[in-house]
């Protein structure tokens, strides 16, 4: 038996965890002085809505090797493989965590810690491919493996609606930030070996929508056996949108959409939006 283990940062549909029956370890969030596991004491709608409101931003902070040790041990004792997936080690100490839980343990059962390079439904997508895995019967060796390739392929775009949070967060100056949003610039983002870095600067929505699907053409030359993962910050109506497009165009094998959590809300800001392909 292998159990899946996750943290919250791979924002997964609700029925997606219980359908693989997924164990989610939370982050943690602090907002306006107060502290809440993400997705537990408050959901990403919820959070959403005071972030917005917020003049700080908020702090995130990843599980502590104590609560993956109590939860890998939890599993162990009930005869269970681990297969754990975490969010880039590049943007978060939750691998790290992960590892020390591990070490910490004297186990007979093998525990896999597996570094997915990507967060949101980039992180989502690998979890999901090694639920598909386990369902068919693939070991643990066998399941690594394929999802090295599976990680490798996958590419991960970050809309910015808005450069209030990075401004917040000290990573651009108000003047620029007062610049971008006079001259209506939007911002792409995307996920490289783990790691954010600029892609492109769009001046306009219209622009930013077409330029997207540009990108997504260019990377995926068939989408039919793929799923698709799409997360936004108080922006269903783009999220559906790129959805309906992108079946209409590319005819992926599912399309999910969800709310952002916390922890990639936080820097993504109000209207963000993560497409995983």
């Amino acid at each position: 038996m292998i159990k899946i283990i996750t943290d919250s940062a791979s924002d997964l549909p609700k029925q997606i965890i219980e359908n693989y029956s997924i164990e989610i370890i939370p982050f943690t969030v602090e907002i306006n002085g107060k502290t809440f596991k993400d997705g537990i004491d408050i959901s990403a709608e919820e959070f959403n809505k005071i972030m917005i409101t917020t003049q700080q931003l908020p702090r995130t902070a990843h599980p502590s090797p104590e609560i993956f040790k109590e939860t890998f041990l939890k599993y162990t004792s009930l005869g269970y493989n681990i297969l754990c997936l975490t969010i880039s080690s590049k943007l978060s100490g939750s691998y790290q965590a992960a590892i020390i839980a591990k070490n910490m343990l004297n186990s007979n059962k093998e525990i896999i810690i597996f570094d997915t390079l990507a967060a949101s439904l980039g992180e989502g997508l690998q979890v999901i491919k090694a639920a598909e895995l386990i369902k068919d019967g693939y070991n643990l060796p066998k399941i690594v493996n394929i999802l090295k390739k599976y990680r490798d392929e996958l590419n991960i775009l970050i809309l910015l609606d808005t450069l209030e949070n990075i401004v917040k967060g000290g990573r651009l100056s108000r003047i620029k930030g007062t610049v971008a949003k006079i001259l209506n610039f939007k911002i792409i983002l995307r996920n490289m070996d783990g790691t954010v870095e600029m892609l492109e600067k769009i001046r306009g929505t219209k622009r930013l929508f077409n330029r997207v699907l540009e990108i997504i053409e260019s990377n995926s030359l068939n989408l039919s056996n793929k799923i698709v993962g799409i997360t936004h910050v108080a922006n269903i109506e783009t999220a559906e949108k790129f959805k309906k497009i992108i079946q209409e165009k590319f005819k992926p094998k599912n399309i999910f959409i969800n709310h952002m959590g916390a922890t990639l809300a936080t820097y993504a800001g109000n209207r963000g939006i993560i497409i995983s392909f």
